[in-house]
């Protein structure tokens, strides 16, 4: 069966015989990696929240990114529930898809669970999205991308049409997820670093594995498409990504910069502005696109979570690193 199926003859309710292996190898690795917030304690994290341990820029920092992370898991969960499953009709594909679905809730309640944990209030947290301009331009961002696949009469027809899926693909799976979310990654995993709010970043770990997967199944369904319908990816559209992605990375550096100043100790805005220029290179190779920074990485321990120069072979090199349920195990 075509991934993108619209031939009435082809039931997406049969999942065998599977015809992506791949996309049943992420399903199952994202079963493996199972887990919940609830299992990560959080008191050291509302001891020292509640105490004088961390700057007001740390508090920032801590802040902004549950406060982003918040609404763009949702964000995220709503175009491939409304979106993105419409039109993906493998059946072992749409079987991962409701697997992400899923994990994008558990991530939903992580917020939840940190928000009740260090006792925020609701509309605090959850109005970062109105209140801080760099968080609500990089969600309005993304949601720009994906408008046409939204619309009640958007169908797949024509080259353009496929085009349109394709952009929001990389809107929400190279973008939003292997983008947006690296900055916020790699702030929270700094202060982990540090022995501070070691509770929240034990989750943004899980979370980051997860996201891996996410990013890592959005890729290769963007190549199976392209595969399935040569001269669909374009020289122009390529460019057009190419140029997506570079203003995707000025949206992210403003808000690295303002999400953490410099007076943070060990850790510096500029750090992350060039972490965020070597994580888009880097999905531009995974695009067969190149490479626009050339910055090398200026945290080589985030590959201790997630090696990103082994992300094209996920499924070689990290699955084993996956456990059922429980703790981390590094």
């Amino acid at each position: 069966m075509p991934i993108l199926n619209t031939d009435t003859e082809h039931d997406p309710n049969k999942i065998l015989p599977i015809d992506y292996d791949w996309a049943r190898e992420y399903y199952e690795a994202g079963v493996n990696n199972n887990w919940v917030p609830e299992e990560i304690p959080m008191q050291d994290d509302v001891t020292q929240w509640n105490g004088d341990i961390l700057s007001d820029a740390e508090r920032r920092l801590v802040e902004w990114n549950l406060g982003f992370f918040s609404t763009a898991e949702s964000l995220t969960a709503n175009n491939i529930v409304l979106a993105v499953y419409d039109y993906v009709t493998a059946p072992e594909c749409r079987q991962y898809l409701l697997r992400q679905a899923y994990e994008e809730a558990v991530h939903t309640d992580t917020f939840i669970y940190c928000c009740d944990s260090l006792g925020f209030d609701p509309k605090y947290l959850y109005g970062m999205y109105d209140r801080v301009p760099s968080i609500e331009e990089k969600d309005d961002f993304v949601v720009d991308l994906t408008r046409v696949v939204d619309e009640d009469d958007f169908s797949i027809e024509t080259d353009a049409d496929l085009r349109d899926l394709l952009r929001d693909l990389v809107g929400f799976y190279v973008i939003m997820e292997g983008i947006f979310f690296y900055a916020g990654f790699a702030m929270m995993l700094g202060l982990k670093r540090q022995n501070k709010m070691v509770g929240v970043g034990q989750q943004f770990e899980y979370i980051m594995r997860d996201e891996s997967l996410h990013l890592n199944f959005g890729v290769d369904l963007i190549g199976q498409i392209r595969t399935e319908n040569p001269g669909v990816w374009t020289d122009a559209f390529g460019e057009e990504v190419v140029e997506l992605i570079l203003e995707a990375v000025e949206l992210e550096q403003i808000y690295a910069r303002e999400a953490c100043p410099d007076e943070i100790l060990g850790m510096s805005a500029e750090g992350f502005v060039e972490y965020v220029e070597y994580v888009a290179d880097r999905r531009l190779e995974q695009l067969d696109l190149p490479e626009q920074y050339g910055t090398p990485n200026p945290f080589p321990w985030m590959s201790e979570q997630v090696d990103l120069n082994k992300e094209k072979n996920f499924f070689e090199t990290q699955v084993t690193e996956y456990q059922s349920g429980g703790s981390l195990d590094w």
